[in-house]
């Protein structure tokens, strides 16, 4: 039995283990691939890419560091977009994943003002957005809900920030978890995104493994069936415990962590064979 779609992990949310035994763990997992952490000081694209495929993973996207594209002060702001370019540079040498791409995690509220940092923000991801059309890549703008950025909270939102960003090359992240805390219906939210939605991460309403919360993901993959999805569905649950920024929570947070990817990927196999 195989699922419609590929199946991936979020990196982080293996903490601090070392990527060849996270590498290890995924292919015990029966996973097919990784979003990968954009920590361009732990290892070089071709070191990371040769690890991921010695287990006969692919690299389906990259995770940014937690980097503030959109903050008023333009040194701040200039860093941020030289990471985004490196981690673009870093994307070319590893086969052209997709690059997510958001606000900074953890900042809920504007420094300046909500409209003028919307314009930074616009400003900042069409130059990283420039940049990467040149090397062939595309990136994805990442909607996360509202106690963890400030800007895109909603797909609607994300559809608003597509067109002033006014690139091809840029299109949606949904996730499962956050339209859980935000969208009114994420099923219609799917729907709205359309085309557009490149990439889709999955953990249920508590994020946690799939079931063990009361998201209806039946209906997340008829709608994504509908629209004609094409890309893999990325896990991306964590250990239940505070801090919702870290994975490691307790001395049983892999334990947690391993049940929920297998459960996740248990259901989306079931799931999978019913899709027609």
């Amino acid at each position: 039995m195989q699922s419609r779609y590929q199946l991936g992990v979020c990196s982080w949310t293996f903490g601090d283990l070392p990527l060849l035994e996270i590498a290890r763990r995924v292919q015990a997992l029966g996973l097919d691939g990784v979003e990968l952490l954009g920590d361009l000081e732990a290892y070089l694209p071709q070191e990371a890419g040769q690890i991921l495929q010695d287990f006969g993973l692919s690299v389906f996207s990259l995770t940014p560091a937690d980097v503030d594209l959109a903050h008023p002060d333009p040194a701040i702001r200039s860093e941020a977009i030289d990471y985004y370019l490196r981690l673009l540079d870093f994307a070319a040498a590893l086969d052209r994943p997709l690059v997510a791409c958001h606000g900074q995690v953890g900042r809920v509220r504007a420094i300046a003002s909500q409209a003028e940092e919307y314009t930074l923000f616009v400003d900042a991801v069409r130059q990283v957005a420039e940049r990467a059309r040149e090397l062939g890549l595309r990136l994805v703008m990442e909607v996360l809900n509202r106690y963890e950025a400030h800007l895109l909270n909603t797909a609607a939102d994300a559809i608003r920030f597509l067109a002033d960003v006014g690139a091809e090359n840029v299109g949606i992240l949904l996730d499962a978890y956050h339209m859980n805390i935000e969208e009114s219906d994420p099923v219609q939210a799917l729907r709205q995104a359309g085309g557009r939605l490149w990439l889709y991460h999955a953990a249920d309403s508590n994020r946690q493994g799939i079931g063990r919360g009361h998201t209806d993901f039946d209906g997340q993959l008829a709608a994504l069936h509908e629209i004609g999805y094409q890309g893999p569905i990325i896990l991306e649950c964590t250990a239940p415990g505070p801090d919702p920024f870290t994975p490691i929570k307790g001395e049983d947070w892999l334990y947690w962590l391993e049940t929920y990817l297998r459960e996740s990927r248990d259901w989306l196999l079931r799931a999978g064979s019913s899709i027609v």
